[in-house]
């Protein structure tokens, strides 16, 4: 038969109280401990990322873009007049002088105008010798009639004067001797007006001279034109160089102004460099500039900023003030950057992938554990590959440069 132990039964039930409140102690325990641990940080390769040194000293700046050589002397050749592409004599690449022919043009027309404008030019040049001849023979026939009115008035006047004293006496009628001085007082007004004629044919002489000469110079000019059209029929260089263009073909047909050739001087080149528009609002004239030939580098200065924009650059012309290396010809593919200034005693770090000059960004601070924070970091001015620290860095610190969007959530990271 069984027997009641009531002292166990309360024991049992002690001990399974004594066992859930120490569970709920634990359980309590471990929740608050697990509330005071920090999440995982995220792990990244240490090298699957940029990392670099804060430094302290003089600081470049600079900026760089892609470009080309180009002559300084380039001459395009234009066709003066319409014409025809008879013969291309020279090709382009070689070496040219003024006076080379590179192609003959042939325009019928043109010789038939340079015939007629010698031929008006002939007969302009006999009607002035013509009418130099007549004009002079009437010059001559007034300036006798001049002479013989002043001899008429002499005549007449000595007549007048004989039959003034002969009437004074009574040998002559005085009605006599009033015609005579009447005749003596036309001839002296005839006289006047003979001497006033001269002069006035003189003027009228040298209009209709200057009017013959116009016209003379007039188709003289015009002779000089298409003596100078034709001559250009034979197309050449103009300046000593190297044939860069031939623009046109045999038996092609060409309007005058149509560029037909481009010579340029080989020895003399300068780089055309293209600037991101980002990157040029610093950039002045005579800024110091290297350009990398990839056969060589050499030094120059900034002459000239299109202030136009183009395609999301800015062209900037660069002189070279020294020898460019073997193999550097026009439209060469060249490197080239210009210096703006250098800062002297800054704080300064590799331009964070996504660093815009004078902004303020967060940035991963590698920590002595190994752990980078985000830090809130200021810029200053930048260069191509370096910027400016104004506050958030000291000397020494290491920074994640590359792309760290995707932990942007993040407060750190590890990396290892």
């Amino acid at each position: 038969m069984d027997i009641s132990r009531p002292d166990l039964k309360a024991k049992k039930v002690r001990h399974q109280r004594l066992w859930i409140a120490g569970g709920a102690a634990a359980l309590i325990a471990l929740s608050v401990l697990l509330s005071q641990l920090r999440p995982s940080a995220p792990t990244v390769s240490r090298a699957s990322v940029w990392v670099d040194t804060v430094k302290r000293g003089e600081m470049l700046r600079e900026v760089r873009g892609p470009g080309v050589l180009v002559p300084t002397e380039i001459r395009w050749i234009a066709a003066e007049s319409n014409a025809r592409v008879e013969r291309v004599l020279v090709k382009p690449g070689a070496a040219v002088t003024a006076d080379t022919v590179i192609a003959q043009l042939a325009n019928p027309e043109l010789s038939e105008q340079l015939l007629s404008a010698r031929t008006e030019v002939a007969a302009a040049e006999a009607d002035l010798v013509a009418r130099q001849v007549g004009l002079d023979n009437q010059l001559l026939d007034l300036q006798a009639a001049a002479a013989s009115s002043d001899s008429d008035l002499q005549s007449a006047q000595l007549q007048a004067d004989a039959e003034q004293e002969l009437a004074a006496k009574g040998i002559v009628s005085k009605l006599q001797a009033k015609r005579s001085q009447l005749s003596a007082e036309l001839a002296q007004t005839r006289v006047k007006l003979d001497a006033e004629r001269v002069p006035n044919f003189r003027r009228n002489m040298a209009a209709q001279l200057t009017a013959e000469q116009a016209r003379l110079k007039q188709l003289r000019s015009t002779l000089s034109l298409r003596e100078r059209q034709t001559e250009a029929l034979n197309v050449r260089a103009g300046m000593a160089g190297v044939l860069q263009l031939v623009a046109v073909e045999e038996g092609q047909q060409v309007t005058a102004g149509a560029n037909l050739a481009r010579v340029a001087r080989p020895d003399m080149l300068m780089a055309e460099l293209q600037i991101a528009e980002t990157q040029a609002k610093d950039l002045r004239l005579d800024l110091p500039a290297r350009i990398d030939t990839r056969n060589g580098v050499v030094t120059g200065r900034v002459t000239r900023i299109n202030p136009a924009v183009q395609g999301g650059n800015v062209q900037v012309d660069v002189v070279i003030d020294e020898a460019l290396p073997p193999g550097a010809r026009p439209d060469l593919s060249v490197d080239g950057s210009i210096e703006i200034e250098r800062l002297t005693d800054v704080l300064y770090l590799g331009r964070p992938a996504f660093g815009a000059p004078e902004s303020v960004l967060q940035l991963f601070v590698i920590d002595a554990r190994g752990e980078a924070v985000q830090t809130r970091v200021k810029l200053g001015r930048a260069s191509v590959s370096t910027v400016e620290i104004l506050d958030g860095l000291k000397l020494g610190d290491q920074v994640l440069l590359s792309d760290t969007s995707q932990w942007a959530s993040q407060p750190r990271i590890r990396v290892q």
